[in-house]
């Protein structure tokens, strides 16, 4: 009686027979080995599958910004300008920009604004609070230059200036270190400055309950004062829900708190809908001091439980 192996290998049979094809394929070492290690296969790539989910929102946007700031730099070489990037010149560029990230931000996350008849005309501070992602932050800048063609220039944390490549970007879009006397220019000259108190500590910290992370800081309230002008509360509604941090852990506080760099990647990118609201503004008191300025502390308002206008 011939044997499946040597029915097989007589070559009596048609090569469509599919009881020697799976005979064959018994035989070969690698079904095994897959059928062995198969659960362990799907396991990792449904895991690298979640993480790709994860992040590639977050990792989409850094390569928007960085592809924005590529495109500044082929209209600074094609136009051969050299103005100051503060100037008007620019403005065709950031119109560009601004409508670019707009319709971004309506088809991802129907983002709306409100409130902006609180921003005054003239110089004032605007104080916000510091998602993990401050992307509401660039969509506001953007709908705000596309609504009002006005600039409003922003105090950002040190590590940003360490980033490579976004130095035309940075100086463009009016993102400064912030001391104290480049906030007290940038007032005097007219423009509106914003500044998010928590900044860095707050993005990686905080959570979905919007604790605010200020610690002592005041310094916003002392420029305030000194340069007599209004402070005006501005709030995004589900930036906490739309963008995340891991929960915080000892060793990445102290990481951050050793280095001021922000080790904890944000994840998320939920389309989830984006509301940022400008309350009223705080105006200047000549009789309150730099603590009691300092010390307002956001609160509950008209649009809802998580809503942190004053």
């Amino acid at each position: 009686m011939i044997g499946r192996k040597d029915f097989c290998a007589s070559g009596q049979i048609l090569m469509t027979d599919l009881s020697c094809l799976a005979y064959v394929l018994e035989e070969w070492t690698v079904v095994d080995y897959l059928k062995k290690y198969l659960f362990h296969m799907v396991i990792v790539s449904l895991t690298m599958s979640a993480i790709l989910v994860f992040f590639i929102v977050p990792l989409t946007i850094l390569f928007f910004i960085y592809l924005t700031n590529i495109l500044l730099l082929i209209y600074q070489r094609n136009g051969e300008v050299k103005a100051d990037p503060l100037s008007d010149v620019w403005d065709s560029a950031r119109k560009t920009i601004a409508s670019f990230w707009d319709i971004y931000a309506r088809i991802w996350h129907g983002y709306e604004l409100h409130g902006v008849e609180n921003l005054p005309e003239g110089p004032g501070i605007l104080v916000y609070y510091h998602g993990a992602i401050p992307v509401d932050y660039l969509y506001f800048l953007s709908r705000l230059f596309l609504w009002k063609k006005r600039l409003c220039l922003s105090v950002a944390d040190h590590f940003v200036f360490r980033l490579p490549g976004l130095k035309l970007l940075l100086e463009v879009t009016g993102v400064m270190p912030g001391t104290r006397e480049e906030c007290l220019t940038a007032l005097k000259n007219g423009h509106l400055v914003s500044i998010s108190p928590g900044g860095v500590r707050e993005a990686l910290f905080s959570d979905e309950s919007y604790q605010l992370m200020w610690g002592n800081r005041k310094g916003f309230a002392q420029v305030a004062l000194d340069a007599k002008v209004p402070i005006i509360p501005m709030y995004t509604q589900n930036v906490r829900e739309g963008y995340r941090m891991f929960k915080e852990r000892r060793f990445f506080r102290q990481l951050y708190e050793s280095t001021r760099l922000p080790f904890t990647p944000p994840y998320g990118g939920l389309p989830v809908k984006f509301r940022t609201y400008i309350g009223e503004p705080i105006p200047y008191d000549p009789n309150i001091t730099t603590e009691e300025l300092a010390e307002k502390k956001m609160k509950g308002g008209p649009y809802g439980k998580k809503d942190l206008l004053w």
